[in-house]
């Protein structure tokens, strides 16, 4: 019997360790550097900044990990659209009345406004390529 208790107990230190080292070094890991082209939305500039064209929204927090893994894509995407197409961002966390406004219950959800209105709704990690076919999709409707 205590033969059991060892080989479970080596099987279950080394696993343990191993899901508490990765999540340390995810919850270290930086948010890294926006691009200059995406602009942080408040209550006083998001009907203008959504209001006329196309204007994909990331609902954010600082500790959500799927958010800060979106930083670097959101970063590629704001680089390769044309400046027709605004990429913005909102922070949950201290602007929850926008929050609300557009029902967004779990992050990172990006929502894709035209002309001020949500045309599409996105919830979750997705790649460079799916979020620029989703604004070229809308932008040539």
């Amino acid at each position: 019997m205590e033969t059991i208790w060892y080989i479970t107990g080596g099987l279950l230190v080394p696993f343990f360790s191993y899901v508490f080292y990765s999540w340390w070094k995810m919850k270290k890991m930086p948010m890294g550097p926006e691009s200059e082209k995406i602009r942080n939305l408040d209550d006083k500039n998001f009907n203008h900044q959504v209001g006329n064209g196309i204007a994909l929204v990331d609902f954010w927090a600082s500790w959500c990990m799927p958010c800060r893994m979106m930083t670097p894509v959101l970063n590629e995407v704001a680089e390769e659209v044309d400046s027709s197409v605004r990429i913005c961002k909102v922070n949950i966390e201290q602007h929850q009345s926008i929050a609300n406004r557009f029902s967004v219950r779990n992050i990172p959800t990006m929502l894709i406004f035209r002309n001020g209105k949500e045309v599409d709704r996105i919830v979750g990690v997705k790649s460079k390529d799916f979020l620029i076919r989703k604004i070229n999709m809308l932008k040539y409707k």
